[in-house]
């Protein structure tokens, strides 16, 4: 067998038919490399493994102990049979109990004086606790030397716990393990000779044998620490190739000409720029000033000013001779860029018109729902290069969209964007435009690392001078009534006082939302399963304040199922103060600035995420006066989800938060979309707590691929890569 296929074998060949479909289905795992990269979750000493007196209720636990006693039961007259087990094992006594047909086989093995191991969930039956129906495998054997087999394997040594499923305990897969263990000798090693002598790192076949079968804890130490590596480097490498294969694209240089329309908007400019947002220009500039193209990601606080630092650079590339284009998640958004960009340009946006700048340009707007005129208009300034500031949704995208020539590409919340669609409007320069990625959602620096690998990263975190602090308040609906009365209290207050508020709810509550509720079968979040009634929605709780709590105050309601034209009618009537409070579902969520607005009251808040709630309360505190968010849940005050409110409501810092979101979810959700362009998902190496593995194989990954880009002297490196990354993953993280 050559080295590589006997990872390849299918697990079927190994372990049987009906053991693999389980593994297959349950747990993702096809061949014999994907059960070795399957690690053990944790490990169990015998001596730690047998203290029944400490079991937590609720949970999955594996138990090694003695049967003291078992009785058969009989209730509902005869008619029904149980089987009642005591274990012990000095350290506290535990109880098993089996039903119905259940019973013949434990009545028969589990005899007082036997040992075994029995897995479970733990639960409370009269005062007892109980395993229900726990499965287990006798430790003790009728062969003396199958016996010694069993006490030396399970009593001398480190015990794993795999990550296991209903339909498969952690001790079979234990045993399924063993089958395919002889094959980790096969492993193919990506790490150069070099690297891993350097470090000291344990050569990968002892890494896999020391991970699932340790002697000591030094094993699993060393074993992690290795197996980390590999996961954090094979990464790196392939996103460090990324970011070298950019380099060597052409691409034309914009550099700004003195006098030119960024000098005079910069003079025109009512306040000076933050220091922050004058390091992040400069990066952008000398970015821009290259003939590659520039691959950036700016990530600012909400309200640090990231629109104008992205205007700013824009005004650069038509400085130049070349257009920009910024594509907005969607319409709303579209148009409000539109609005605040033409505002902050002035006459600069009136290119060509009476009245304009001569150092002006067009600035336009392309979005699907344009009525026909307009939008050939705005085609033509396109092709035309009248336009040199062009802002749209996907419409962007569209083949008819052609550019005369563009230099830049500014996408708004990037998390939002298909990498097809990015890849798609770069199509259209005549050489890769330069492309510059903005999100809100602060990002911990490791995960940027690792999700935004393949581009550069600028931090904008200063507030410019003007926002105002925010509050934050949880209100638990449920327990204290009386709090959610006083916060309509407090949006009557500050609409007495001059000012707006936004009430978020989470569904719109119309006939195709109800449908969709159907559909989905109101699937409601695990800790909301007391409470299943679906989220609460705008069109309801709209009507509730009209009629009550804020009878007589302006209210509008904003949801993303209204014709545009309306949309952009509500957004208006509030900015310019002729709607109280806005009613509407997270369409409000990024770019919409009313700095008159200073409260803000989010129904169900537990429905939302930590970083979506972040962004929400963003959208208040703009102006002046002090911001107000409330947070309303009828969560239970010990959940999950009520920490979570909590942790909002704590700090304002959304690094801090973003932190707080990835320890909670772990990485699957955050990794998402990069991970989705990677076979192998991480199993070792979580992005949260192994900040200097990720940087240190950053600086080795790169230094490698500077070295050799193609890996011609490495090929174990290529075929670890190619396992993580096939054709189509490749082309897909060569997008993204």
């Amino acid at each position: 067998m050559d080295r590589v296929s006997a990872f390849d074998e299918p697990l079927k060949k190994l372990l049987g038919g009906a053991t693999a479909k389980v593994m297959a289905e349950h747990l993702d795992l096809h061949t014999v490399g994907d059960l070795l990269h399957h690690y053990p979750r944790r490990y169990e000493e015998r001596g730690k493994l047998t203290a029944l007196a400490d079991l937590p209720l609720d949970e999955h636990v594996t138990v090694v102990a003695q049967v003291a006693d078992a009785r058969i039961m009989m209730f509902n007259n005869g008619r029904g049979k149980r089987l009642e087990v005591t274990l012990t094992d000095g350290s506290g006594r535990l109880q098993l109990v089996f039903f119905g047909h259940g019973v013949h086989k434990p009545h028969k093995e589990l005899l007082p004086g036997r040992r075994a191991m029995f897995a479970g969930k733990v639960s409370v039956f009269n005062r007892k606790m109980q395993l229900a129906h726990p499965t287990y495998q006798l430790l003790d054997a009728t062969d003396a030397d199958e016996a010694t087999e069993a006490v030396d394997a399970f009593a001398g040594r480190l015990l794993p716990i795999y990550p296991a499923c209903k339909q498969l305990d952690s001790w079979r897969i234990a045993k399924a393990v063993d089958t395919v263990l002889p094959s980790a000798r096969e492993a193919v090693d990506p790490l150069p000779s070099s690297l891993r002598e350097g470090r000291g790192f344990t050569p990968l076949p002892e890494a896999l044998l020391k991970i699932h079968r340790p002697q000591t804890k030094a094993d699993i130490a060393d074993a992690r620490d290795r197996l980390k590596w590999d996961e954090a480097f094979v990464l790196q490498v392939a996103l460090a190739r990324r970011r070298y294969a950019d380099t060597q694209l052409p691409a034309v240089a914009r550099i700004p000409a003195h006098g030119g329309p960024l000098d005079t908007f910069d003079a025109k400019l009512p306040f000076t720029l933050t220091e922050g947002q004058e390091k992040v220009s400069k990066e952008i500039f000398d970015d821009l000033a290259t003939e590659h193209p520039m691959h950036r990601l700016l990530q600012g606080e909400v309200g640090s000013g990231k629109t104008l630092v992205a205007l700013r650079a824009m005004l650069a590339v038509v400085d130049a001779g070349g257009q920009a284009a910024m594509l907005a998640p969607t319409e709303v958004l579209a148009q409000q860029h539109h609005r605040s960009i033409t505002e902050m340009m002035g006459e600069l946006a009136e290119g060509g018109m009476l009245g304009g700048s001569d150092l002006g340009t067009k600035v336009v707007l392309l979005t699907g729902s344009m009525g026909m005129a307009a939008r050939r208009q705005a085609l033509l300034d396109l092709v035309t290069g009248e336009a040199g500031i062009v802002i749209g949704t996907h419409a962007l995208i569209e083949d008819k969209v052609q550019f005369h020539d563009l230099g830049l590409v500014v996408v708004d919340e990037q998390h939002r964007f298909g990498v097809e669609q990015r890849d798609a409007l770069r199509s259209k320069g005549k050489q890769p435009p330069h492309l510059l990625v903005m999100t809100a959602t602060p990002i911990p620096r490791t995960v940027a690392m690792t999700v935004f690998g393949d581009l550069e990263t600028s931090v904008l975190d200063q507030l410019p001078a003007g926002r105002s602090p925010i509050a934050s308040h949880v209100v638990p609906a449920k327990d204290k009534p009386h709090f959610l009365t006083r916060a309509w209290e407090r949006v009557r207050e500050e609409v007495e006082n001059g000012h707006q508020a936004y009430v978020v709810c989470p569904r719109i509550g119309d006939d195709a939302d109800d449908e969709t509720e159907k559909k989905k079968g109101k699937k409601q979040p695990p800790e909301d399963d007391g409470d299943k009634r679906p989220p609460l929605a705008v069109l309801e709780i709209a009507e509730q304040l009209t009629k009550g709590a804020l009878a007589g105050l302006r209210i509008a309601v904003l949801h993303g199922r209204m014709n545009p034209d309306d949309k952009d009618d509500v957004m208006r009537r509030f900015a310019a103060g002729q709607v109280d409070v806005l009613v509407a579902t997270t369409v409000i969520e990024v770019g919409v600035n009313v700095p008159n607005a200073t409260a803000m009251v989010i129904m169900d808040a537990d429905r939302f995420g930590v970083s979506q709630l972040h962004q929400l309360r963003g959208r208040v505190g703009r102006g002046s006066a002090a911001g107000l968010c409330l947070l309303v849940s009828e969560a239970h005050e010990a959940s999950p989800a009520r920490a979570r409110l909590s942790a909002v409501a704590a700090t304002l810092d959304g690094f801090e938060l973003s932190r707080i979101d990835l320890e909670q979810r772990r990485e699957g959700d955050v990794l998402g979309q990069a991970q989705s362009g990677v076979r192998s998902s991480l199993r070792m190496l979580t992005v949260i707590d192994d900040e200097e593995v990720i940087a240190a194989a950053r600086e080795e990954a790169v230094a490698v691929v500077v070295a050799d880009p193609e890996l011609t002297h490495l090929p174990e490196l290529r075929t670890a890569l190619d396992a993580l990354l096939d054709k189509e993953r490749e082309e897909y993280l060569d997008k993204g």
